[in-house]
Parts: structure tokens; sequence; C-alpha cells
């Protein structure tokens, strides 16, 4: 056993460890020693993989080679185990900010983060107008009540424009399942309150996209499988669903995704490839691939997805929109599949910061998943009515990581952060964030023990032949974690949220670009098996990891676009609850933005005049 045995490093302790922007902490760029694999290659792979001979050394050897081992596995850690990453909640004294009943119905909550919202200028402060504008939620409610438009219109156009989307040359494949009929039917029920004059709510009639990983009637919960929704079956709506039906939204179907949440790319051998509205040739992301392109096409302003390792702000910024991820225990996760259930969170993707704000305000509110013996967290909405954005915003920078990116990713973030500092005064603090390929390992240890763990019952029934090539790989890396790789893996989450914990004594939020890279090529040979592609996927994930494996809330803006026009991300990271100072961050950074935003190459105008 000695030949297999690689000798972990030692860490030293965390109130040892310097944070400031002079400290002599090494940075480790994510050290990914794999080729991309599809097709034939994958299948071969496969093979070795699932052999008993050769797959226990070729999993040892892969770890090996990423440093798995010596970074998790064998390291020597004093700090004790954090096995999930709830946070007390605590009153943070933020600006500009009102708090809400927690006795609020839904709607009332919806129309009180309405009312916290000044309407959109439609000329920029020099005068000029937006090239291209994105259609909003209350665009919805406003030619609704008016009597331009009607739900059920929409609901037409909407149909129309799936259809049309699917018998594109390369189909859009933004859904795995969409219901016309019960569209129609929920339209309907819409168009009569309207016409009554009782609109539930802002949101009564807008239609509003479901990632397949979350429960919504009538729709059958298949995960991005052919197999998981014949084991545990949809009894109903997911808790976020059902809140979202009770203001009268029109849940529209659900959309496609990265099989198992098992990737980045979003590219998935059984229902498609959901494509990048910017680009149909280059991948949306994943793993809520298809939530993303639906928003960034204009669908919907609006779609849920479940965000376990960037899996919302990754395909968020990829297509140019927002992507938030709320703290842990903020919204609901009932009625979600159980995957990752320390590290997932239901997320919002949106057109805009406002819309993510309206649906964020619907779904949250519930007690932290540790029960009576934590104090219930407090509601706060942002006002964001005043035309002077928050004052004294400290963002914490740490150079090296913010700069490990492509080229053109870190001149558009770091000219959006300067435009930050210039105009409304803020203020960037240097530090340093030790051991971020460290937390990025320990997330996947994480995340794949507890996918596979979730999953186990099922996959002893389950022929593997139902499964996609590349979800196969994943599954045989996934169940080769001990309960020893786990314990270190939460020892390493116990060290990273006090080094967060410490930066946020000093900051407001950790600025970041979203992604490494931009949206890449869909080739050919990844559509029928997947693709195994971790070198691309590392570079996705780069930003991603804190918010999931420390609990801590998040949102990615769209801030620019690279030579190719594809679009940019920029990300902050929030202390545990902060939502609002997020908010109030992320609208001062739309605004600066805003006249940059260009119309995707697919797009569909639901709202247009006859």
């Amino acid at each position: 056993m000695g030949l297999f045995r690689d000798k972990g490093v030692v860490y030293k302790a965390v109130e040892a460890v310097d944070l400031g922007p002079d400290s002599d902490e090494f940075y480790l760029q994510a050290n990914v020693k794999a080729p991309r694999m599809a097709g034939l290659l994958v299948k071969i792979f496969v093979w070795f993989l699932e052999s008993r001979i050769f797959g226990p050394v070729l999993v040892y050897f892969l770890k090996k080679n990423n440093l798995i081992q010596k970074l998790v596995s064998n390291a020597e850690i004093g700090e004790s185990p954090v096995f999930d990453p709830s946070h007390p909640f605590e009153e943070l004294n933020e600006q500009e900010v009102i708090e809400i009943d927690p006795n609020l119905s839904v709607p009332e909550k919806v129309q009180k983060a309405v009312n916290a919202i000044t309407p959109p200028v439609e000329e920029l402060v020099d005068g000029t107008k937006p090239s291209f504008r994105r259609w909003t939620i209350m665009d919805y409610s406003r030619a609704y009540s008016s009597g331009v438009l009607t739900p059920l219109k929409v609901a037409e156009r909407f149909i129309a424009a799936v259809e049309e989307s699917s018998a594109r040359p390369l189909p859009m494949d933004f859904f795995i399942n969409c219901n016309f009929e019960d569209i129609l039917r929920q339209a309907k029920e819409s168009k009569l309150r309207y016409e009554r004059g009782e609109p539930i709510s802002a949101l009564d009639g807008v239609p509003v996209a479901v990632k397949d990983e979350i429960d919504c009637s009538p729709y059958p919960t298949t995960g991005g499988t052919k197999w998981l929704h014949k084991f545990r079956t949809c009894q109903g709506d997911a808790c976020c669903v059902m809140r979202l039906r009770s203001c009268g939204a029109i849940l529209v179907g659900k959309t496609n995704m990265h099989e198992l949440g098992a990737g980045t790319s979003g590219i998935n051998p059984h229902y498609g490839t959901a494509r990048n509205p910017y680009d149909s040739k280059r991948i949306a992301g994943g793993s809520s691939s298809g939530s993303a392109a639906v928003v960034s096409a204009g669908l919907c302003p609006v779609a849920l997805g479940v965000d376990g390792g960037g899996s919302v702000r990754m395909p968020a910024a990829l297509c140019g929109v927002v992507g938030l991820k709320p703290t842990f225990g903020r919204v609901p996760h009932e009625g979600v599949l159980p995957l990752n259930w320390t590290v997932g969170m239901v997320g919002i993707l949106a057109g805009t910061i406002e819309d993510a704000f309206i649906v964020y305000a619907a779904m949250s509110g519930q007690p932290v998943p540790h029960g009576p013996t934590l104090p219930l967290p407090k509601e706060y909405y942002p006002l964001l009515k005043s035309t002077t954005p928050i004052s004294g915003i400290r963002l914490a920078k740490y150079g090296k990581w913010f700069d490990d990116c492509s080229d053109e990713i870190k001149t558009c973030c770091s000219h959006a952060l300067y435009q930050l500092r210039k105009q409304y005064g803020w203020e960037t603090l240097e530090v340093t964030i030790p051991e971020i390929e460290v937390m990025r390992l320990a997330h996947y240890t994480t995340i794949a023990s507890e996918c596979h763990t979730s999953l186990s019952s099922y996959l002893e029934k389950l022929d593997v032949a139902e499964l996609g090539w590349d979800a196969r790989v994943a599954l045989g890396v996934y169940g080769s974690f001990s309960s020893k790789d786990y314990i270190k893996a939460q020892r390493i989450r116990n060290r990273q949220m006090q080094f967060h914990r410490k930066i946020f004594t000093k900051a407001d939020v950790i600025v970041s670009p979203t992604i490494g890279v931009t949206a890449y090529e869909i080739f050919d040979d990844a559509r029928k098996t997947g693709e195994l592609d971790y070198i691309n996927g590392a570079a996705l994930v780069r930003y991603s990891i804190a918010g999931n494996f420390l609990g801590l809330p998040t949102i990615t803006i769209p801030v620019g676009y690279d030579k190719l026009g594809l679009p940019i991300g920029l990300q902050f990271i929030g202390r545990p609850w902060s939502e609002p100072t997020l908010i109030h961050i992320s609208h001062a950074m739309q605004a600066l933005c805003i006249s940059e935003c260009r119309k995707p190459e697919v797009f569909y105008d639901l709202l247009k005049e006859d």
C-alpha cells in the first residue's frame, strides 16, 4: 500500500496565514492534467475506467496527477470538519434597505420588491438611448395592465418561438419538456384575471422557465437523464416553483441541462445541447444551460437554475445575463433533486438585476436548515430608488486570482472595476485568499461524494447504457472517494470559512471575473457522447467555488464582450445574508454597462407591437 500512498501537504494553522496583499502564500493555478476526449475516445476511456482491473489504477493516477491526493486526501489539517455551510444570522447594518415582515404573503413580498425599484430610465446619462434593452417583468406587467398585449398572446408567441428555435439548422434545444397545452391554460387564466382588473402580482402572466432539476407540475424531473424520473417521481411543485405559481407566473417548461449537473458545458447527449444565443455554435455553459439560454434569447425574463458549483453563474456569464445564487438556506430547497445537498442552491437567471430581485423576493424566506437552535434570518430588501448608489463600499480583490483568466476577460473586468471606483468612489482592497485551488479540489471531492451517495440506490438498479458516456466517467470517479476524503474536504471547508470571514471584516464583497474563458465551440464529436474537457471546465469554475462550498451569496453581472462578441461577467461574493448589498452593487454596475448591451444572434421579441 505504501507504493500507492502520496505524501500530503501539511497546512499551517489558520491564524498563522497572512491574508494581506504582501502575503507569501503561493497562488497555485489549476493543475489539470487530462486531454479533451469525446466520441470514440470517451467510450474507450469508459471501458478502462469501468474495468475491475484497470479502473482503480486509472482513478488513482487521475487523482494523483490532479493533486487531489496531495492537497486533500493525504493532507495534514489541524481544523475540525464543518459539514455544511450554514451561517447564523447576524445584523449587517446594510445601507438603503427595508425590513420585510415575515408574515407577508408571497404576492405582497413581490409588491414590496416592485415598490423598491426605480422605473427604468430610457435614456442614459449622456442623453443617448441603449442600442438594445431586454424586456423586464415590469414591461410584461405594464403591457398586460394597459391592454396592449395579453398573457395569451405572449404565450402564443412563446410557443411559436420555441418551435422556430427547434427547427433551426442548429437547433437551440432550450427545453427538455415543454407542454404547450398547459402553457395556454395558464395564460388564459392570467388573461381573465387582467380582464377583471385582478392580477395577482407583477409576475402574473410572466413566462418563467424551470431547470429540469426542480419539480414543476405537470412535468417529470429528469435531471437531464433518460432514467432518473422512472425511479423518483415528481409529486408536485417544488417550494420555489409553488411560490412563483402563487404569484400568477406562467411556468413554461423544463429547461435543458448537463446530465446530472455533472459538467460545465451543458452538452447533453440525450436531449441535445442548449446553444448560446450569442453564437449558436458555442456552449451555453452548465449545468443550467437551458435556463441561461432562454433568458438570453428573450423567451423569458427570468428562469430558475440550481447552482452546485457555479451552475447558475457560469452559464449566466457565458450567455450575457444576470445570475444570482443566494446565501445557503435563504431559498427553500424542497422539491429539488438532492444531488449535492451541502453545496447546491436554487438560483435565478434574469435579464436584469431588478428581475432577479423580484423573483428572489418571491422565493426567499425559510428557516436556516439547522432548525430551532439558530435564530430565523431576517429579510431585508434593497431600496433601488435612489439615483445615488450606496457609499463607502470596499471591494476585496486578490490580484493573482483575478488575473488568472484570458487576457480579454482580465481587461474587461478590470475596466468594469475601474468604472465602479471612478464613478462611485468605492475602494478596492488588495487581499490574499489562500489555497483557492485546494478549495476547488475539496469542493469537487464534496460534490462528487454527495452526488454519488444520493444516487447510489438508483445506480444499483440502473443499466449503465442509459447513462451518457461523460456522465459514466463522472460517476465512475465520484464513487471512488472515501469517507476519509470527504472528511478531509470538510476540514478544508472550515479553513476557508475562517479565511473568508476574516476578509469580510475589512471588505463588503470580494470581486472577481465570473469565468476564466468565454463560450467555446461545440464540436460534432461531443454531441452524442458528451465530452471530457477538464481544462476548460476548470477555467469555467475557477471563480465559482466559494459561493457553493462556503454558502455565500454571489451575483454575476454582464460587463462586456470579447473580440468575438461573446459575453463576459463580473462576480461579486458577499457576506452571509448580504443579498441587499450585493443587489445594490450589481445595480450600480449594471447602470454603467447598459450602454454596451448587445442583442444576441438568436433573439425573440415577445412584447413587440403588432
